[in-house]
C-alpha cells in the first residue's frame, strides 16, 4: 500500500493482535519495541521496508510466534541470543540486512523451525549447525555443501548430497532417525573427518572401500543400522582410530586382523 513513516507506540494497545503484516511499504525508523509487547501475536512480518538499529531483545517476549519476516531493511547489530527463546517459531527471514557478529547457538534449539533464511548479511562462517530433532517435511538442501568452514554438524532427516563439499568438517552426527538409504560415497572422502556417528538410523547398503582416506578419524560409531557385507580392509588404515562401534548390524565375513594393529585403539564393539 506505500505506507510511510513511523510504527506509532499505539500498537502496543492492541493486546488480543495474532497477526500483523506490514510488509513492503516505506516504514522507516527503528523496531519498534511496543510490539512486542503484544504476547498474543503468532504472525509478524516487517520484510521490505527501511527499518534500521538492532532488533529488540524482547522479542523472545512473544512467545506465540510462529512467523517473524524482517527481510530487506537496514537492520544492524547483533542476532540476539534471546531469539533462540521462541519456542514456537517455524517461520524466521533475517536476509538482507546489516546484521554483525555469530548465529547465536540458541538457533539450534527452535524444533518447530521449518524455515532460515540469514543470508546477504555480515555475519562471521558458521562452524556449528545443529539440526536434529527436526520434523523436516523435505530434503535438507544440496546448498548445505556451501558452507565451506562448517566443522560440527548435527543433523536429523536425510543426508543431504552436497555434504561432501564440506571439506573442513570435523565431526559429523547422524544419529535417531529413520533414515533408510545407503551413506553417500562422498562422505568418506571428507579426510578432516575425526568423528562419525551414525547411530540408529536403519542405514541400509555395505561401508565403501573409500572409508580408508579417513586416516584422521578417531571415533567411528556405527551401531543399530542394517550395514552389510564384509568390513574392508582398508579400515586398518585409520591409524588415529580410538572408538569402533558396529554391534548391532548385518556384517559378515571375517574382520580384518589389521585392524588391531592400530595401537591407538581403546574401545571396539562388535555384538
Amino acid at each position: 500500500m506505500n505506507l510511510t513513516g513511523r510504527i506509532p507506540q499505539d500498537f502496543e494497545n492492541l493486546t488480543f493482535l495474532v497477526s500483523l503484516d506490514l510488509g513492503s511499504n516505506n516504514f522507516y525508523g527503528k523496531l519498534p519495541r511496543e510490539v512486542t509487547r503484544l504476547r498474543r501475536l503468532k504472525f509478524l512480518d516487517f520484510s521490505f521496508n527501511y527499518f534500521i538499529g538492532s532488533i529488540p531483545s524482547t522479542v523472545s517476549n512473544i512467545s506465540k510466534l510462529e512467523t517473524l519476516d524482517l527481510t530487506f531493511n537496514s537492520l544492524e547489530g547483533q542476532i540476539p541470543k534471546e531469539i533462540g527463546h521462541l519456542k514456537n517459531i517455524r517461520f524466521l527471514s533475517l536476509a538482507v540486512n546489516n546484521l554483525i557478529g555469530s548465529i547465536p547457538e540458541g538457533i539450534g534449539n527452535l524444533h518447530n523451525l521449518n524455515f532460515l533464511a540469514i543470508e546477504y548479511n555480515q555475519l562471521t562462517e558458521l562452524q556449528i549447525l545443529s539440526l536434529s530433532n527436526n520434523d523436516f517435511d523435505g530434503p535438507i538442501h544440496s546448498e548445505i555443501g556451501s558452507l565451506r568452514n562448517l566443522q560440527f554438524l548435527h543433523l536429523g532427516g536425510i543426508i543431504p548430497q552436497g555434504i561432501g563439499n564440506l571439506v573442513n568438517l570435523v565431526k559429523l552426527s547422524i544419529e535417531e532417525n529413520q533414515i533408510i538409504v545407503s551413506v553417500p560415497i562422498s562422505i568418506f572422502n571428507i579426510s578432516s573427518l575425526q568423528l562419525l556417528s551414525l547411530m540408529k538410523n536403519n542405514i541400509k547398503g555395505s561401508l565403501p572401500r573409500e572409508i580408508g582416506n579417513l586416516t584422521k578419524m578417531q571415533n567411528l560409531e556405527l551401531t543399530s543400522n542394517m550395514f552389510t557385507g564384509e568390513i574392508p580392509k582398508e579400515i586398518s588404515d585409520l591409524v588415529n582410530l580410538e572408538v569402533f562401534d558396529i554391534t548391532l548390524n548385518r556384517f559378515s565375513g571375517s574382520l580384518a586382523m589389521q585392524i588391531f594393529n592400530i595401537s591407538s585403539l581403546r574401545s571396539v564393539g562388535l555384538t
